[in-house]
This record gives C-alpha cells, sequence and structure tokens, in this order.
C-alpha cells in the first residue's frame, strides 16, 4: 500500500422527480435517499460524482390516468 492507495467508496446520485411531491435523490451505494444532493452520502460515506436523471413521475402520471378512467 503506498501513498496513493484509497479505500474510498465513489458513487452518483439518482434523481427520482415525482408528480405530486418534491424530488428526492437516492445514494447508488447505499440506496437510501435525501432531499437534496451532497457532495458525500451522509449514510455510507461515497464521493458523488455525477447524478442521473429517473423521471418517475411518468408512471404516476399514467397511474393516475388509470384511476381517472375507472371513474
Amino acid at each position: 500500500m503506498g501513498i496513493f492507495f484509497h479505500n474510498e467508496k465513489t458513487g452518483y446520485w439518482i434523481q427520482h422527480t415525482h408528480l405530486l411531491r418534491s424530488d428526492e435523490f437516492e445514494c447508488s451505494v447505499c440506496h437510501h435517499t435525501y432531499d437534496k444532493p451532497r457532495a458525500k452520502c451522509p449514510h455510507c460515506g461515497a464521493r458523488m460524482k455525477k447524478s442521473k436523471y429517473d423521471p418517475s413521475w411518468v408512471d404516476e402520471a399514467v397511474l393516475l390516468d388509470i384511476l381517472d378512467d375507472d371513474w
């Protein structure tokens, strides 16, 4: 093990956008969710490099449309 060896976890934020509530950000390493992205995950300490977008609101809109059609 040299000076440059480090065992730091790295990950990314998965942004879940919702239709009727605020966005949430999920850690790709430990899968805990938070209300805003940070430089490091508060739960597992992984250093975040980037983020990915997950449009969860599309599934929610489809479900609302299905429920609306049943009435």
